[in-house]
């Protein structure tokens, strides 16, 4: 049976995906060792996901590896090798915030770690579609450059802009602009995806999203933006929005939208390909319209406060421009919205905290 080797199985996006790809009638192998614990506490640990996966998919296998680890990832695809049809690379250090505590483990991870699967994915499996997921922070800081109009709950751009009506596209320059160490990481390995594709013929593509989540998400303070938000406006811990008047604005896509658009990648796959991937301007919110939504949604108001300093980096707006990729694959979709998104992690963090926290977030006093 065709394989489908996930890193970052036990993740949002790796999680999501073994299960997609198991309902599609592909075996799944796992590698994941529960680094997010690591980078971010025992609140962020993925541990009870792969257990999910062990329990619920058939056949699944677990690698408990580190992607640096190059000799033990090479006998995976010794073991694997010739069955593998789809790698999907989803392991990384994934916070430009926590990249400054340890740059080297950050580079290692994302860019060495990227490196090490293309080669091996190269020399094991050269048939097999490769996608990677990066990130928008490859762009740096220069959407910050873009002529932004203030509303009164979020920072738009001019609409005479060709990115006002569907977001921005993939013709934005990562050059001479600052990335954070974790965006020159991420980058370092987009291009590496980019010119196996480019240069040996492998059918590759690059998927910079935007924010990633659903309720599968262990968000935590330093990376999970809504899933975070949600648990803070459960719990009733204290959440800071730093800086651009709580007003900054992100496209959130459902971990289910961004797997369905691997798959139909994985259908009819091309070589050296870039995306911009996003909820784009149908799922897309600002902080304050965030705060909102999950008051709305727990029935209580949260304990929110602002900080002026902005964190260094960050995009004041951002969504993605997704034509390309429904240009390429119009059969895909967006399922779910801002709301929609949020409903369901609310909902499943009320199922996943303890009993006494979750009827708080009810709204049960």
């Amino acid at each position: 049976m065709a394989i489908a080797l996930v890193t970052g199985s036990a993740g949002l996006i790796g999680a999501e995906a073994a299960r997609f790809f198991t309902n599609q009638g592909l075996s799944v192998v796992g590698i994941d060792n529960d680094m997010r614990r690591y980078f971010f506490g025992d609140e962020a640990s993925t541990r009870w996901s792969q257990e999910q996966l062990k329990s619920d998919l058939p056949g699944y296998v677990h690698c408990d590896l580190d992607v640096r680890d190059g000799d033990a990832l090479k006998k995976v695809f010794e073991r694997f090798g010739k069955d593998i049809a789809l790698v999907l690379h989803t392991a990384a250090q994934p916070s430009h915030d926590w990249a400054v505590r340890e740059p080297l483990t950050d580079f290692t991870i994302n860019a060495n770690g990227t490196l090490q699967m293309l080669e091996f994915t190269r020399q094991f499996a050269p048939d097999a579609v490769f996608l990677f997921t990066s990130t928008n922070k490859v762009y740096g800081d220069a959407p910050n450059r873009l002529p932004l109009v203030e509303k009164e709950t979020r920072w738009e751009v001019e609409p005479s802009h060709p990115f006002a009506a569907n977001g921005i596209d993939e013709t934005m320059s990562i050059d001479g602009c600052l990335h954070s160490l974790f965006g020159a990481s991420k980058a370092a390995a987009d291009l590496m995806v980019q010119e196996y594709g480019r240069y040996f013929g492998m059918k590759t593509a690059c998927f910079r999203g935007g924010c990633l989540t659903g309720p599968g998400h262990s968000g935590t303070k330093l990376h999970g933006f809504l899933s975070y938000l949600a648990k803070c406006a459960i719990t009733g811990t204290p959440y800071t929005v730093f800086g651009y008047k709580g007003k900054q604005v992100r496209d959130n896509i459902h971990s289910y939208d961004l797997v369905n658009a691997f798959w139909q990648f994985f259908l009819s796959p091309r070589s050296g390909e870039v995306y911009n991937m996003g909820g784009g301007r149908y799922s897309n919110c600002s902080m304050l319209e965030a705060i909102s939504i999950c008051e709305r949604l727990t029935g209580r108001p949260m304990n929110w406060s602002y900080a002026e300093g902005n964190r260094t980096g960050d995009h004041i707006w951002w969504i993605s421009d997704v034509s390309k990729f429904q240009n390429h694959f119009p059969n895909w979709r967006q399922s779910y919205s801002v709301e929609d998104i949020l409903a369901q992690i609310v909902d499943g963090l009320g199922h996943r905290l303890p009993q006494s926290t979750a009827k708080i977030g009810a709204g049960s006093d």
